[in-house]
């Protein structure tokens, strides 16, 4: 058996490869291309920034969810034990706020 190769064979040969060269530089080349370029850095940034605003959305509701479960019992009726101390401190305040405002306008 004898690895000789006809001329036509080595022609097929030739073709086949110059096929698979012009594909595969057609997918270099847009590779490369400035948009496609561009158009995967925004891609990244945009996944980036999807998952940087979930852990924050995920975060923020565990706070409030902390903050809930100290001012209301499991059944959501107010803990009148928390609450009304928050809410004097937070009348008396806005109280000292609105004095301090009225003695530096007088």
């Amino acid at each position: 058996m004898s690895d000789a190769r006809t001329p036509a064979q080595i022609e097929a040969d030739i073709v086949r490869r110059r096929e698979q060269l012009a594909v595969t530089l057609d997918e270099i080349g847009i590779r490369v291309h400035p948009k496609t370029i561009i158009g995967d850095a925004k891609a990244k940034v945009a996944s980036s920034v999807d998952q940087t605003a979930g852990r924050a959305f995920a975060a923020v509701q565990r706070c409030a969810d902390d903050v809930k479960a100290r001012f209301t019992h499991e059944d959501g009726s107010p803990r009148l034990e928390r609450v009304v101390p928050v809410a004097l401190a937070v009348v008396g305040v806005v109280g000292l706020l609105a004095l301090s405002s009225r003695k530096g306008k007088g």
